[in-house]
């Protein structure tokens, strides 16, 4: 259903636009900013934030989507609840402002514009798949806490941002409610580049569907390099032609230290951390990175599935990295894939829908078996079971 994949471009749009709205104002931002309660909190922060853009993307893509296709709001689950209070015990959304006036100035338009976005690859598909099946997951801003920080002056590492605005992304993933496979993705950057003399940003998109044999994704229309602004692959050629290029790997900043140093074994120097779960996956999607890998369980299925989709599309997937490890690279099986339908049994709250087993997100399986093949022996090494 090539349809909702378009209204999931649309709505993903009309997100990036609330994100950068609530973004532009500073004083104004600082009031819209609540700590998240015991239930919502991801155990790996001390303090955990979310943030009235949180709020607000998420019902606007769960109104657009009911609105576009009935029935289909209901399916929609995200990271966040769609309450919002202050330290000051404020609820209705319209009174975190010094007054209302402003609010609704700076928030109006945004929430209620219409958006087009079009994409000419999307549009030359034409698939059907039965809405009954289809479960959403959005991540409504992903790297709140960069989010809120708002750096705006950090500099790329091969393309990579290890924090900062650039690392900021709104996940939407459509996955089967019944086998629980990621079957479309939209990620969208809101914040890639600013002009400096306005001061505002301009972000970009990215999709993958992935459906019986049917495979399309936004970057398949990318010219040669360089032409389409996007980044350079990581599969292009070295330095000088015929080159050899090593593996990379884009990690947590949180992540263990014997786990860091197992990837670095395998990657000498192209080891990157960044910010954000899905601004990592989305520089596997982009080519920067061969994996991104993180062997902790404090990931959630809002995370990953936008990236998973688009990453199956091209070939890749997401999965689950203590059984890649117990399998081992070159079985002949393949890898064993995160599933986006079932909560973990005897948890609660967010911890229901965490990836427990870790996770290895990769664009090729031949690079996905090489860095296998050089991580377990590391592992081993540095003192880490597998």
């Amino acid at each position: 259903m090539s349809a909702v994949l378009r209204e999931l471009l649309r709505v993903s749009e009309k997100a990036a636009n609330i994100a950068r709205a609530c973004r532009q104002q500073e004083a104004l931002f600082q009031l819209l900013i609540e700590e998240k309660k015991d239930g919502e909190k991801n155990k790996k922060f001390a303090v955990d934030f979310k943030t009235l853009a949180d709020v607000l993307v998420q019902e606007v893509i769960k109104q657009n989507m009911e609105n576009k296709f009935p029935g289909l709001g209901k399916k929609i689950l995200g990271e966040e609840s769609n309450e919002f209070t202050n330290e000051l015990g404020e609820k209705i959304i319209l009174r975190l402002c010094p007054t209302e006036e402003e609010t609704v100035e700076l928030l109006s338009k945004v929430v209620h514009q219409d958006v087009t976005l079009t994409d000419p690859t999307l549009d030359s598909v034409e698939i059907n798949i039965p809405q009954d099946i289809l479960g959403i997951w959005v991540d409504p801003i992903d790297s709140t806490y960069q989010y809120i920080k708002g750096s705006t002056d950090i500099k790329s590492n091969e393309g990579i941002f290890p924090s900062g605005l650039q690392c900021v992304t709104i996940l939407i993933g459509v996955y089967d409610l019944h086998t629980g496979v990621p079957l479309m993705g939209v990620i969208n950057q809101p914040f890639v580049s600013q002009d400096l003399t306005t001061l505002r940003w301009r972000g970009r998109c990215y999709w993958g569907l992935s459906y019986l044999g049917t495979n399309v994704h936004s970057l398949q229309r990318a010219g040669p390099a360089g032409s389409s602004g996007e980044p350079r692959a990581a599969g292009g050629a070295g330095p000088e032609a015929g080159q050899p290029r090593g593996l990379s790997a884009v990690i947590s900043t949180s992540e263990a230290a014997t786990v860091k140093a197992a990837v670095g074994r395998v990657c000498g120097e192209r080891v990157f951390p960044a910010a954000g779960a899905g601004y990592k996956g989305l520089c596997v999607v982009q080519g920067l990175a061969d994996v991104y890998i993180f062997s902790e369980d404090t990931t959630f299925k809002w995370d990953c599935c936008a990236a998973h989709a688009i990453l199956r599309a091209m070939g890749g997937g997401v999965a689950d990295l203590q059984g890649c490890l117990r399998a081992g690279p070159g079985a002949g099986l393949e890898p064993p894939q995160l599933r986006y339908h079932a909560a973990n049994r005897g948890a609660a709250g967010a911890e229901r829908w965490a990836n427990k087993g870790g996770l290895l997100a990769y664009r090729s399986r031949e690079r996905l078996d090489a860095f296998l093949g050089l991580l377990i022996p590391s592992l081993a090494a540095v003192g880490t079971p597998t």
